[in-house]
């Protein structure tokens, strides 16, 4: 059977090649594709942007001839991808639509099958094979785990099947797929370590996501199937330098993840081409970390990323449920750089419950660790998050919630830190963090990036400029910085 996966992004390369690189890819759907190419079956990806025009779509239908079409969505790009959904359906009434991921899987509901045929909640390998198995046999799909499906008027709402228990048993995720829709293809890899995550951030998915099925939740790959991965990733991708290895933290368990930086060292060794190598890290109160910084120094690990989040411990303690102290988080930094690790901050402001004086915690937590780069993000209420229902409770969600400013627009008006002191935080970040450590022209270069980003109708005109070649080198300058 033929199928076709449908994906959207809002911040794009360009109209031809949306993506910038490997590092961009979504997992779920290309190992669903992957999966049901081991089971011979033909797949092909679309690539949406809010610039994509109807005929492009048009041409992959008729050339292509899906007879399922399968759907992802965040919460962001849900209504882009409902309303291209219908259009689809309008012009190809024989092919079966159904649409998963997280959004769809936490916020279930009858209304999303008045586009979708059927709709998936929360692991899709095994119910997409069978639902392309029952569709082969001409019958209409039932009695599959995981699956709402529209029967006339009713619908189908079949419980959801326990989690994956071997996820060694999945073959490596279709990168081929993403391939004529990528501007580089060599520069940067990502692989998927593990499924889900043994914390409880209120801000994040995982917390939900772990209790829509019965079984582990959270699933480790073996190191061998790993570097299997990574052999077959330098034989398609010879160019290829960094991997950044995809897991929620890599100190979760600390004997697997010592055991798999052994495993690369001895993979670089016997390779002309050494690769280096990139994880996410979540530090806990008194980790342990001298023998898992000491082991990713001898396998070529270049940077950890650590969610530092608010600075203050109160909003992490008691809003956030990560409970580690500010200490800490500067005694790992401190000895991950004895061990040549460079580090990345995740810093998230304009948190339910946060005030001026915690941002200003934040601030102090970046200029005493000084990270050699960090991510910034405005808090963003994702729907069928902890945080997200907190919102509705205290009253918060006074406007609709804006896709196209995710993480750069603030959604809530805070007691103690107003909407406008959020938004000049997010504009003035690197300013208050890194005056006097790092060289001005880089602050303000910075400062007028978020200022743009934080703008809509000139966050607009820039992703417009930045479709032409003209201007892409404008957009690689201030990537720079």
């Amino acid at each position: 059977m033929n199928v076709l996966f449908v994906y959207s992004l809002q911040d794009y390369e360009s109209c031809e090649k949306p993506l910038q690189t490997l590092g961009q890819i979504q997992f779920g759907i290309s190992y669903i594709s992957s999966y049901l190419k081991a089971h011979e079956h033909n797949t092909r990806l679309l690539v949406l942007t809010r610039a994509t025009k109807d005929s492009v779509i048009d041409k992959y239908l008729e050339t292509f001839r899906p007879e399922l079409i399968c759907f992802t969505a965040v919460a962001t790009e849900f209504d882009f991808i409902l309303d291209r959904a219908r259009y689809i359906k309008s012009r190809y009434k024989h092919a079966f639509l159904i649409i998963g991921g997280v959004h769809v899987s936490l916020n279930p509901d009858d209304s999303i099958l008045d586009v979708f045929d059927a709709l998936c909640i929360g692991e899709g390998e095994i119910p997409t094979l069978e639902l392309v198995r029952q569709l082969e046999k001409r019958t209409s799909p039932s009695g599959i785990a995981n699956l709402w499906i529209k029967q006339g008027n009713k619908i189908e709402k079949n419980p959801t099947a326990p989690f994956l228990k071997d996820i060694d048993s999945l073959p490596f995720p279709d990168r081929e797929m993403w391939f004529d829709w990528v501007s580089n293809v060599s520069t940067r890899c990502y692989i998927l370590l593990a499924r889900g995550c043994p914390f409880n951030c209120t801000y994040c998915c995982n917390h939900a996501l772990r209790k829509l099925s019965k079984g582990s939740y959270v699933r480790m790959r073996s190191p061998e199937n790993i570097i299997t991965e990574l052999e077959e990733i330098i034989k398609k991708i010879p160019n290829v330098k960094e991997v950044y290895l995809e897991v929620e933290t890599f100190g979760a368990n600390m004997a697997w993840a010592i055991d798999l930086c052994s495993a690369l060292a001895a993979f670089n060794k016997k390779n002309d081409n050494s690769l280096s190598y990139g994880v996410n890290l979540r530090i806990t109160p008194n980790g342990k970390y001298e023998e898992l910084f000491s082991a990713m120094k001898e396998s070529s690990f270049s940077y950890i990323n650590i969610g530092l989040e608010s600075g203050s411990e109160r909003v992490r303690r008691e809003i956030l449920r990560r409970n580690y102290s500010n200490q800490n988080i500067i005694d790992a930094v401190e000895l991950a750089r004895t061990y040549g690790l460079k580090v990345c901050f995740y810093n998230l402001i304009g948190i339910p419950g946060e005030t001026f004086e915690d941002f200003k915690e934040t601030i102090r937590m970046n200029r005493i660790n000084l990270p050699d780069w960090h991510y910034l993000s405005i808090f963003f209420p994702y729907p069928g998050t902890d945080l997200y229902f907190l919102c509705k409770e205290k009253g918060l969600l006074k406007q609709d919630l804006n896709p196209g400013m995710e993480r750069r627009q603030s959604v809530l008006d805070l007691h103690g830190f107003s909407r406008k002191q959020i938004q000049k935080g997010f504009i003035w970040f690197d300013y208050y963090a890194f005056k006097g450590y790092l060289p001005l022209h880089k602050i303000l270069a910075r400062v007028f990036v978020n200022k743009l980003h934080s703008s809509y109708y000139l966050n607009r005109l820039y992703r417009f400029f930045t479709r032409y070649r003209i201007f892409r080198s404008l957009k690689q300058f201030f990537k720079s910085y």
